[in-house]
C-alpha cells in the first residue's frame, strides 16, 4: 500500500516550450482533472505529483504553464543539482527548446550529481519534402557564410539572441522576426517584425511577397506553430537555410511528445516504488 504520509513526488520541468506547458497541464490535477490524465490509454495513473516549471526568463511576457513556476537560472549544473536536492526533486524533465543546448548539458550533469532520473522531451525535427530547396548547416556562423551566394533579401527567423552572427553582413537586407525587440549587435540593414506564432501559410505567403524575400533562414525547431513558413517558401521557390539542432547529451532518454513523457514518469515512479 502507498505510504499516506509520503509527500507527493516532485517533478521539475525545464520549460518554455509548448510541449512543456502541455506536460505540466497533463500532470497538474487542477488542470488535467486527475493527475497524469495525459490521454495515454491503458496505463496506470501517475501518482499525485508536485509539478514545478522553470523558465529561463529571456522572454518579457512568457506564456506561463499551470502549476508552480520559477523564473531565472540556477547558476550552472552545480546550482541546479543543489536545487534538485534542496527541493527533493524525484524526476527532472528537460523540455526546453531544441537549441537550448547549454541548459540541456547542465541538466545532464546536475541529474548525475544529484542522482535524479532525467528525460529530454524533444519534438521531432522537420524533414524536407518534394519541392524543398534546403541548405542544411550546423551553426549560425555557417548560415551567415552561405547567405551571400543565395540571395539579398533575407527572412531571418532564428531568434533575437543570435543576430550578432549576421552583424558583419552589410550588403543583404534582413527581415527579422522575434517575440521581443533585439539588441545590438545586429545587421545594419534590417527591419524587425515583432510577432509570436502560430503562423498561417496564407500569412507567410503574404509576408514573402510583401517583403520580396529570396532566402529564408530558420533553426530546425520542429514546431508545427512555425512550420508554415517552410510551406510558403516551397511554394514560392525560396531556398531555406536550416540550422540543424544540437544532439541531446549522451545517455539521456528522449520522449517525442508529452504523452511519452508521462509514460516515462509512470515507469520511473513504478520502479522507485518497487524498491
Amino acid at each position: 500500500m502507498p505510504d499516506a504520509a509520503r509527500p507527493p513526488r516532485h517533478v521539475l520541468i525545464l520549460g518554455g516550450t509548448t510541449e512543456a506547458r502541455r506536460l505540466a497541464a497533463a500532470l497538474v490535477p487542477d488542470a488535467a482533472g486527475a493527475a497524469g490524465s495525459a490521454g495515454v490509454p491503458g496505463s496506470a495513473p501517475v501518482p499525485a505529483l508536485r509539478v514545478t516549471s522553470s523558465l529561463a526568463g529571456r522572454v518579457a511576457a512568457p506564456r506561463l504553464p499551470v502549476g508552480e513556476v520559477r523564473i531565472g537560472g540556477f547558476g550552472g549544473p552545480e546550482g541546479l543539482a543543489r536545487w534538485l536536492r534542496a527541493h527533493a526533486v524525484d524526476a527532472l524533465i528537460d523540455a526546453t527548446h531544441p537549441f537550448a543546448d547549454t541548459i540541456s548539458h547542465h541538466a545532464a550533469l546536475a541529474a548525475a550529481i544529484a542522482h535524479v532520473p532525467l528525460l529530454a522531451l524533444r519534438r521531432p525535427g522537420w524533414v524536407p519534402g518534394p519541392g524543398d530547396t534546403w541548405h542544411q548547416v550546423t551553426s549560425l556562423d555557417e548560415a551567415a557564410a552561405v547567405l551571400p551566394a543565395l540571395g539579398s533579401r533575407i527572412f531571418l527567423t532564428t531568434g533575437r539572441m543570435g543576430l550578432s552572427h549576421f552583424a558583419h553582413l552589410t550588403d543583404p537586407w534582413f527581415l527579422v522576426r522575434s517575440v521581443d525587440a533585439p539588441e545590438p549587435p545586429y545587421p545594419p540593414r534590417m527591419e524587425v517584425l515583432l510577432d509570436r506564432g502560430p503562423f498561417t501559410v496564407e500569412g507567410e505567403r503574404a509576408l514573402l511577397r510583401t517583403y520580396r524575400i529570396d532566402v529564408l533562414v530558420t533553426k530546425d525547431s520542429g514546431a508545427a506553430a512555425t512550420a508554415a513558413k517552410l510551406t510558403a517558401a516551397r511554394e514560392a521557390g525560396v531556398p531555406v537555410v536550416v540550422v540543424r539542432r544540437p544532439r541531446v547529451p549522451g545517455g539521456v532518454p528522449v520522449a517525442a511528445d508529452p504523452d511519452a513523457a508521462v509514460n516515462w514518469l509512470r515507469e520511473v515512479f513504478s520502479e522507485a516504488g518497487s524498491h
